[in-house]
């Protein structure tokens, strides 16, 4: 048995009569509305004799809202039933009542109705849902929603959006559904959203503190979901994955069209974003059912491209340790991708400033276009006037580049003045994300005569002073990593120092790490000493640091060996100071041929040979010299008269306090001890 709510009612109240003493039952197997089916429905009407009202009470072991989505169990509905006379009318009846269903708490349902209109109001959580119904027009029944819950509208969003959750938030505005026989479910609202919450059950879709004024137009025939969205967005924040928008307080348009087969993609004919200068954006895509792009095409343009790291970027430059990120000027791109990969595209720079505001990188006046392609060849070049690398500046450069089969590619080789000197880039290859591959660039460089001594002044180190020299025929960058092939040549103090197998993870992300190998060939110690004020060593420095790993740029392992060597014409002599300092530094004792008192005499003295190692392991390191037992190493074997020995007494040393002492003896903190 299948019937519509109202004419069930309508013969109800036929049945009784006010004056007399009556109560009628009904039991229907199924209820149709325009909206809702209602199964296994009871109603009972008592109307006691002489009574101005009755009792109604509607039973339902189901109600299912259909294509809106909504379904209730065991719902429960009790009112007082009343008739109230109108003007040259035959009366309405009004019904108010608590509903009640078995997963929610006490709702007011008031229904009032007669021949031509049905009024329905329901009222909870301070927010109140009215329904409309005119018999000129049946298949339309219009909502008007006031400070609803926005929850009250999860089960609707999930007819689109299949694992979506809303939770928080209130809707106000008016809901027109029309469901004329034999035609799809149409929805069209206009609604204005209050400080909504929304998420994906999985969490990678969100939003918070939305507020939106919106125009919807949503059909459902069967299988297939079609929506038409524009409206204006105002402040709040959404998440799409790695995508983060923070939204401005000021108006921000938007416009959708979509559609949906069950199941299947997303398929969005029409994408409009409007911030004003700071970003538009026009396009359309088809997204998988999991929400990552399968097709795409867009254009976007940003005049004024300030706000865009702050409102639309901060998500993805986190996660390259860009999240200090800069922009000034203006630029524009379009771009297609097809089965999940970038095509084609194009960026136009127009005077874009790029800075940083940890001061580590910073490129002005970018201009020119980059051009991207994976199937016609296609040329392009830009330009940036100067820059800087951790406040150290570069000069203006010139790049003209090649792209057609998915790489983009260095044209001819590019030099720029860095450190006194040259750096040059003689090729470069970049491949963009595909895939399951995240960005890929290999490129080689070259490096004449780059001052040591104005690097280290801007890095804050110590005043060392020499050239770096070097070609490295291949430098690669993938998963948020740099690695050098070949070698590098510092001439330093005198000497040389290789560095080999040179590797940076996250270099511009949290806890940066270098790898390395470096070899000291011939360091003119006395050099080298004078600049860290440790006393005056003369001789020459050979040896090699392996393995050397830096977790933000804090040594936590390596294997040292360094030692001297004789030259021609070179003195090996050490002075009282150094050795007081290596004694202190490296848990040693100096052993002499004269009484200890007599020491202090002598400002210098000569050594055979000076040797020392470590091995660093969870911040220990195992000391070693020139000749090692269980707990003795000796550093320094002197030479001559007076003849000094220098001896560690402890091989295991706490590295935090090895380098405190460092610390201390750089900075002249250890007066010397003679015993």
């Amino acid at each position: 048995m299948s019937v519509r709510l109202i004419t069930i009612l309508t013969l109800l109240l036929a049945c009784v009569a006010p004056v007399r003493a009556q109560s009628v039952q009904a039991q229907i197997a199924r209820v149709v509305t325009p909206v809702a089916t209602l199964e296994d429905v009871r109603l009972v009407l008592d109307w006691p004799t002489e009574a101005p009202e009755g009792r109604l009470r509607l039973q339902a072991r189901r109600v299912d809202a259909g294509e809106l989505g909504w379904a209730f169990e065991r719902v429960d509905w009790q009112c007082p039933l009343r008739r109230e006379q109108t003007p040259g009318g035959d009366g309405r009846w009004r019904c108010d009542g608590d509903v009640r269903g078995a997963r929610g708490g006490p709702l007011r349902l008031s229904i009032a109705l007669d021949a031509a209109r049905t009024d329905a109001r329901l009222t909870a959580s301070g927010g109140t849902l009215a329904l409309r119904r005119d018999a000129r027009t049946p298949e339309r029944t219009t909502v008007d929603l006031r400070t609803v819950p926005a929850a009250w509208a999860e089960a609707l969003v999930r007819q689109g959006w299949s694992d979506g959750q809303l939770r928080a938030g209130t809707l106000d505005g008016e809901v027109r559904i029309d469901a004329p026989p034999e035609r799809p479910l149409r929805i069209t609202a206009d609604l204005a959203l209050r400080s909504v919450a929304l998420e994906s059950d999985t969490g990678d879709v969100a939003g918070d503190a939305l507020d939106a004024d919106l125009d919807l137009d949503l059909r459902l025939p069967a299988g297939r979901t079609l929506l038409t969205l524009d409206g204006q967005l105002r402040g709040g924040e959404l998440l799409f994955g790695n995508a983060y928008l923070a939204l401005p307080d000021t108006p921000v348009g938007l416009g959708l069209t979509l559609a949906r087969e069950d199941g299947r993609d997303w398929d969005i004919s029409r994408m409009r974003w409007d911030d004003g200068a700071t970003l538009r954006v026009d396009g359309h895509a088809r997204l998988r059912p999991d929400f990552t792009v399968d097709a795409l095409a867009l254009e976007i343009d940003s005049a004024d491209a300030r706000a865009l790291p702050a409102r639309y970027l901060s998500g993805w430059l986190g996660l390259a340790g860009l999240s200090g990120l800069s922009l000034e000027g203006g630029l524009a791109t379009r771009l297609s991708i097809e089965d999940g990969a970038l095509r084609d595209a194009r960026l136009r720079l127009r005077d874009l400033g790029v800075g940083d505001t940890s001061e580590r990188f910073r490129f002005d006046r970018l201009t020119g276009a980059v051009r991207y392609s994976t199937h016609a060849p296609v040329r392009s070049s830009f330009a940036w006037r100067g820059g800087a690398l951790y406040g150290m500046p570069f000069d203006a450069a010139a790049w003209t580049l090649l792209s057609g089969d998915g790489r983009l590619r260095l044209r001819d080789p590019v030099a720029l003045s860095f450190l006194g000197g040259r750096i040059g880039f003689e090729a470069l290859v970049l491949r963009p994300p595909a895939g399951d591959e995240s960005l890929r660039m290999q490129t080689a460089l070259r490096l004449e005569g780059l001052d040591i001594g104005t690097l280290a002044k801007a890095l804050d180190w110590p005043p060392f002073e020499g050239t770096l020299e070097g070609r490295i025929p291949t430098v690669r960058y993938a998963d948020n990593r740099i690695d050098f092939d070949g070698g590098l040549s510092m001439d330093l103090f005198g000497g040389r120092v290789d560095v080999d197998a040179l590797s940076i993870e996250r270099p511009f992300g949290v806890a940066p790490t270098v790898s390395s190998d470096l070899a000291l060939h011939g360091i003119d110690l006395h050099a080298l000493t004078g600049v860290f004020d440790f006393g005056s060593i003369e001789g020459r420095l050979h040896g090699r640091i392996d393995g050397l790993r830096l977790v933000d740029w804090t040594a936590t392992a390596f294997d040292a060996e360094l030692h001297t060597e004789r030259a021609r014409g070179v003195r090996q002599r050490i002075s009282q100071r150094a050795v007081q300092n290596i004694s202190s530094v490296g848990d040693a004792s100096f052993v002499t041929s004269l009484q200890g008192q007599l020491i202090g005499v002598f400002d210098d003295f000569g050594y055979r040979a000076i040797a020392i190692s470590c091995r660093l392991r969870n911040e220990v390191c195992r000391m070693g010299g020139l000749r090692s037992g269980p707990s003795t190493f000796t550093i320094v074997d002197g030479s001559g008269l007076p003849r000094l020995n220098v001896v560690g007494h402890n091989r295991d040393v706490d590295w935090p306090t090895l380098v405190a002492r460092l610390v201390a003896v750089a900075g002249g903190d250890v007066e010397p001890v003679f015993d």
